[in-house]
C-alpha cells in the first residue's frame, strides 16, 4: 500500500486554522433522588426528530446535544454550553426537577422493559427510528443502550478518504491512550448489571467498580456485542469498509431472525433481522462519516462523496466539568488525531483487529495498574511506556497548531498528557474512585447526584437572556412545525417504506 498518510510538512497553516470540529453529547434525564426520569421528552425542547442541537438517543429519557460545526474550540464549547443553558431552563429550577446526569454510566435504572424508547412521532421516518431502538433493545437490552458518551466529530481541509482511513488505523491503534488519560467510568450502579454476569468488585452500598478501571463504558459491559465480535471489518480502504458493513447490513443472524421483524399482533420488534439493522448500530471507537441527504442511506454517501469526517466515539463524560469535556481535553484530541493522520499507517489484518479489542477491554477495566502489559506486534508492551512514545511523537503536531493559532494551548494540552500518564491517581477515573470514596461513602449514585446538582447549579447561574430565550423558543417551535410537515407528507404505508429503505440497492452507487 503506497504512504497515504498526510505529512505535517504537507499541511499548511490555513489547513490547520480550517480544522473543524463539532460536538455530540449524551446524558440521561435523572430525578433529584438519582434515578432514571421516565417522563416524556419535554414539549418545550421541540422535536427531537427534527430539532438540529436537542434530540434523543436510545431513550426518551436520554438527551443529545449537537453543536454545529466550528473553527474554534471556545465556540464549539460555547454553543454547546448555551444548549444545555436552554435544556435547564426548560427542564426547571426548583430543588424537584430533573437534571442531566452527569456520568456516563447510567443512574439508578428501573426494570429493562420500563426503560423508555425514543419517540419521534407517526411519520415514517420517525417511526422507523422507534422499530429500530425496539431492536436494539430486543438485541442487547435496554440497560446497556443508556450508556452515555460524548462523540467529536472532526475534519481537516483537503484529506482524501483513503488518508482518513489511514487515521482511523493508527487512532484504532493508539485510542487505549484516550481510554486512559480521559476514562472516566470506573464505578457503576448496580441496576445496570442486575442478572447479568460481570467481574465486577463490590465497593459501596449498591455500587460496583474495577480497582484500575478506566472506561467501563468502553469494556466488556459497555457498547459490546457477542454478534458484532464476528465481524472482522477492515479498515484498509472505503472500498473494503463498506464490503464488510454491506455484509452485516444483509446477512440474515440466526438469533435475530427467531425474534422476527413483527409479534404475532403485529407490532414491530426490529427493522430487520441482519446482523446490522442499519449502519449506526455498528459499534466501534471511531467511524469514518459524510452528511446524509433526505432519506439516504449512509453506506450511499460514503461510497458516492467519500469520507468528509470522523466521529471519534470513545470519550467518556467528564462528571468535573459543567458540559462533559474541557477545552483542553479538545485541544488534545485535535493533536491526536493529527498524530495518527500523519504518521505510517500500514494495513490492518483480522489478527490486529482481535489485538486491538483485547488492549481496548484491558485498558477499560485495568488501564491504571502499573504492570499493564498490551499486545504490541507479536509481543507485550507497558501501557506507559508506549504511552509516552505517542505523546512524544505528537510534539511537532501541538507545536504547529500553536503557531498557527499563536497560542500555546496544544502544547499545554500535551503537557497535562504527560503529567496524567506519568501520575495515575490524577486521572478522571482515579479522581472519581477517590471523590466516592472521601464523600460519598463509595456509592456511585450519591457521588453523581452531587456532581449533577453541582453541575445544574453552575448552568444555571450563568447569563440566559432574552434573546437566547427567543432563539431557542424559535429553534423549538420550528422544528415541531417541521416534524408536523413530514407526518402530513407521507403517502406510503410504513411496511413499504421500511421495505423500501432497507433495500441493498439503497446502499450501492449505481
Amino acid at each position: 500500500m503506497s504512504d497515504e498518510f498526510k505529512r505535517l510538512g504537507a499541511i499548511t497553516t490555513a489547513d490547520l486554522l480550517g480544522l473543524r470540529r463539532g460536538i455530540e453529547k449524551e446524558s440521561l434525564r435523572a430525578q433529584a433522588n438519582g434515578m432514571l426520569a421516565l417522563t416524556p421528552h419535554p414539549v418545550a425542547l421541540g422535536s427531537a426528530l427534527t430539532h438540529p442541537h436537542i434530540t434523543t438517543d436510545f431513550s426518551e429519557s436520554q438527551l443529545e446535544l449537537i453543536t454545529g460545526v466550528h473553527t474554534g474550540v471556545q465556540a464549539c464549547l460555547q454553543e454547546l454550553t448555551e444548549v444545555h443553558q436552554a435544556v435547564y431552563q426548560t427542564l426547571g429550577t426548583g430543588p424537584a426537577a430533573e437534571r442531566l446526569w452527569v456520568g456516563s454510566m447510567p443512574c439508578g435504572l428501573p426494570t429493562d422493559e420500563t426503560i423508555p424508547l425514543g419517540r419521534y412521532g407517526k411519520s415514517n421516518v420517525g417511526r422507523s427510528k422507534s422499530v429500530y431502538r425496539m431492536g436494539l433493545g430486543q438485541r442487547y437490552g435496554r440497560r446497556m443502550q443508556t450508556i452515555s458518551g460524548i462523540h467529536y466529530n472532526w475534519s481537516l481541509p483537503g484529506v482524501s478518504s483513503e488518508q482518513y482511513f489511514s487515521l482511523i488505523r493508527n487512532f484504532r491503534r493508539h485510542s487505549f491512550l484516550l481510554l486512559y488519560l480521559f476514562g472516566a467510568s470506573p464505578a457503576l450502579c448496580s441496576s445496570f448489571v442486575a442478572g447479568r454476569q460481570h467481574e465486577l468488585q463490590p465497593i459501596g452500598e449498591g455500587s460496583l467498580h474495577m480497582p484500575y478501571g478506566t472506561s467501563l463504558r468502553m469494556g466488556r459491559l459497555g457498547y459490546q456485542s457477542d454478534a458484532q465480535s464476528s465481524l472482522a471489518v477492515s479498515y484498509n480502504s472505503l472500498e473494503s469498509y463498506a464490503a464488510s458493513l454491506q455484509d452485516a447490513l444483509t446477512r440474515p443472524y440466526p438469533a435475530y431472525e427467531a425474534i422476527g421483524v413483527q409479534n404475532p399482533g403485529g407490532d414491530y420488534n426490529q427493522l430487520s433481522t441482519s446482523l446490522l439493522q442499519i449502519e449506526n448500530e455498528f459499534y466501534g471507537t471511531i467511524r469514518p462519516k459524510r452528511v446524509i441527504q433526505s432519506g439516504e442511506r449512509p453506506l450511499h454517501a460514503l461510497r458516492e462523496r467519500g469520507v468528509e469526517y470522523v466521529e471519534v466515539r470513545c470519550m467518556d463524560l467528564d462528571p468535573f466539568v459543567p458540559v462533559g469535556i474541557a477545552a483542553q481535553t479538545v485541544c488534545f484530541l485535535d493533536v491526536f488525531l493529527l498524530h495518527c493522520l500523519t504518521h505510517a499507517s500500514p494495513p490492518d489484518t483480522p489478527e490486529e483487529i482481535k489485538a486491538l479489542a483485547r488492549n481496548q477491554h484491558l485498558v477499560a477495566s485495568h488501564g491504571r495498574d502499573p504492570s499493564l502489559r498490551l499486545q504490541y506486534g507479536n509481543g507485550t508492551r507497558s501501557l506507559t511506556e508506549w504511552g509516552q512514545e505517542l505523546l512524544d511523537q505528537c510534539q511537532a503536531m501541538a507545536a504547529a497548531l500553536d503557531t498557527a493559532h499563536a497560542s500555546s494551548d496544544y502544547t499545554e494540552a500535551l503537557n497535562a498528557a504527560r503529567r496524567t500518564l506519568a501520575q495515575p491517581d490524577s486521572t478522571p477515573s482515579a479522581r472519581l474512585l477517590a471523590t466516592m470514596k472521601q464523600s460519598h461513602g463509595n456509592s456511585y449514585v450519591a457521588f453523581l447526584r452531587e456532581r449533577s446538582e453541582m453541575t445544574r447549579q453552575t448552568l444555571l447561574r450563568l447569563p440566559y437572556g432574552a434573546d437566547m430565550a427567543a432563539r431557542f423558543d424559535a429553534l423549538a417551535l420550528r422544528s415541531l412545525e417541521e416534524q408536523a410537515r413530514i407526518e402530513a407528507a407521507d403517502t406510503l404505508s410504513f411496511e413499504a417504506y421500511r421495505q423500501q429503505y432497507l433495500a441493498p440497492e439503497r446502499m450501492t452507487v449505481v
